[in-house]
């Protein structure tokens, strides 16, 4: 069947079968289909959608485009998360250690920070010798004996969409929900866990702006797991302030150490979208049967020590110097040559804050990335010091910078400047007036 074919039925808005996505992905891997058909056929997509077996369909022609991890051989069930992307989002650093540590098996694959948000393996390789490149088998092992490893992707796995996505990428076609929701869970039922807990960020600092899109979103990935018979849960969480206080890679893995520590509580949003995410995990593998059970069980693994030990186990067993995972210790890793604290010029609550502006600040002072091969700045970043809601004066900072290079310094102060709103009032210079 023809590229052109497929193109032009889908830009008269008809349903594509199985067999013809197939056809046109696998020709595309194959290069037998070249750019400017994939791209033209992408836009059709974009203005024309595509309903959820459609959806379906694409997603199983990509991830039978590469290779399938087979997890089959490791006792019990396997369970993965991932989220949508965020800023300061450091739940895989807390909640993967707290399901080991309460009898659950994760086998995580993660991925990179691009743009405003951050990398799971980014924030890893901030630990000194940490290896996140490990074969299958290894893999497999270290999950086997200790419950828990949290990796890059394999090679060839899903390589359409590695093509699909740089193609996307230039051609303005990034937004648009089957194309996002098939690269999504392509690559998660690729890294073969049996259940998967979704986490769909919405708000100003996710893709998923309004709850309506992250709901959309949300369902059409529950929608593609459930039809490959897989256990999917999806969680829409807040991204309309970073979650975390800390933004950059050892800023987060040193809040991340914190939480394990039992040092955050009850009520800070980062410990409770860590608690319910971990808590689906556990029901999800079946080491718990309601949610008050799970969230007990995660309770005790933090005040016991046994959720930050098996993080500090999981840094050994991929070579990383865990010796860091120290409250103490770890500050040598978020150590910079200059802290730039940021003020506002007024008093009042913060009424607003932009997460995406947050991200693009700490990406500009080296916590990020704009391209795949820039180099990132393991030590920088920014603290929060305000939420929504809390009050602030010009005494007081917002957020603190950390710096190594003040070459961007002053752009990122701008943007963390237009980014943060605070609702005040004007000083009263007259009360009254008496003729």
């Amino acid at each position: 069947m023809r590229a052109v074919d497929l193109i032009a039925k889908k830009r008269a808005g008809e349903v594509l079968t199985d067999e013809e996505i197939n056809s046109l992905i696998q020709g595309y891997v194959a290069n037998d289909v070249p750019d400017y058909q994939m791209a033209a056929f992408l836009m059709a997509v974009c203005f024309s959608g595509m309903n959820a077996q459609e959806t379906a369909g694409l997603t199983i022609a990509m991830l039978q485009s590469g290779d399938v991890v087979d997890l089959s051989d490791i006792p019990g069930v396997k369970v993965d998360k991932h989220s949508t992307g965020g800023v300061g989002d450091t739940t895989t650093l807390a909640v993967g250690p707290m399901v080991a540590a309460c009898g659950g098996k994760v086998a995580k694959m993660s991925g990179r920070g691009l743009g405003h948000t951050g990398g799971t393996l980014d924030k890893l390789e901030s630990i000194p010798g940490l290896i996140i490149e490990l074969p299958l088998e290894q893999f497999k092992q270290q999950v086997r004996e200790i419950s828990l490893a949290i990796v890059g992707q394999t090679g060839n796995l899903v390589p359409a969409d590695k093509k699909l996505y740089a193609l996307r990428d230039v051609t303005s076609t990034v937004n648009s929900l089957p194309l996002i929701a098939s690269s999504i869970m392509s690559k998660k039922l690729a890294s073969g866990a049996d259940a998967i807990v979704l986490d769909v960020k919405t708000g100003s600092g996710a893709f998923a702006e309004t709850l309506e899109q992250a709901k959309a979103l949300a369902s059409t990935m529950v929608d593609i797991g459930r039809r490959l018979g897989k256990k999917v849960v999806a969680i829409i969480t807040d991204m309309n302030q970073p979650l975390g206080l800390a933004v950059g890679n050892a800023l987060e893995v040193r809040e991340a150490i914190e939480l394990l520590s039992g040092k955050l509580s009850s009520g800070d949003p980062l410990y409770e979208v860590c608690m319910l995410l971990a808590g689906k995990m556990l029901l999800l593998s079946g080491q718990a049967g309601s949610e008050t059970e799970a969230r007990a069980k995660l309770v005790k693994s933090i005040e016991s020590g046994a959720a930050l030990a098996k993080f500090r186990e999981m840094v050994a067993a991929q070579g990383g110097d865990f010796t860091y995972i120290d409250s103490v210790k770890i500050n040598e890793l978020c150590a910079v040559k200059r802290h730039i604290p940021v003020f506002l010029p007024y008093s009042g609550h913060v009424q607003r804050i932009d997460a995406q502006k947050v991200g693009l600040a700490a990406q500009l002072i080296g916590a990020g990335r704009s391209k795949k091969d820039d180099a990132i700045d393991p030590a920088v970043g920014l603290v929060m010091h305000k939420r929504l809601g809390e009050p602030v004066s010009p005494q007081e900072p917002v957020c603190t910078l950390y710096v190594n290079d003040d070459l961007n310094a002053d752009a990122a102060i701008a943007l963390l400047t237009q980014g943060i709103e605070i609702e005040h009032r004007a000083q009263r210079m007259v009360y009254a007036v008496l003729d």
